[in-house]
């Protein structure tokens, strides 16, 4: 299942990327979308690249499905990896991908941040499979729909800390 969103930002490049891999605010946004126990496993930038791993433990944004009922947990444990490289002047690419522990499903994607100094936009596209016999569509919906509210709600609270 793919999943494609476009997030425009009223802030330049360097000033949105600077927000994306400065530890306070990756803090916070964690916070502010109830995460807990975040840590930064490795956090480095230059100016060609940079790597961001977040590990953090975070609550389903929607409501869980009656056949997927039996896996849930309350708090999930996840793992996030971002591994960004400078295409140009004015365009970063990102490869990233997410674990949560006990989900038999793989979620990853890339990203693509592009702009100038004044604005830039991110577009994400986000692929989430799960090969589990009779219930991988279901768990790869699931998965899909709580990203799409999961990203929608981070895109929010960057915007608030520009």
């Amino acid at each position: 299942m793919e999943l494609e969103l476009k997030h425009p930002y009223d802030a330049g490049l360097e000033h949105v990327l600077g927000t994306f891999f400065d530890e306070n605010r990756i803090i916070e946004k964690n916070r502010k979308m109830g995460a807990r126990n975040v840590r930064i496993a490795e956090l480095k930038r230059d100016d060609l690249s940079a790597k961001l791993v977040v590990e953090r433990e975070m609550m389903t944004s929607i409501a869980v499905p009656g056949v997927l009922a039996s896996f849930h947990r309350e708090w999930n444990q996840v793992r996030q990896e971002e591994h960004w490289f400078r295409k140009d002047d004015g365009e970063w690419h990102c490869e990233f991908r997410v674990r949560v522990d006990g989900v038999p499903a793989k979620i990853q994607g890339i990203m693509k941040l592009s702009g100038s100094q004044q604005r830039c936009t991110n577009e994400v596209t986000l692929n989430v499979r799960c090969d589990v016999p009779l219930l991988g569509k279901k768990v790869a919906r699931f998965l899909a729909e709580d990203s799409r509210a999961k990203i929608e709600q981070e895109y929010s609270v960057i915007r608030e800390l520009l």
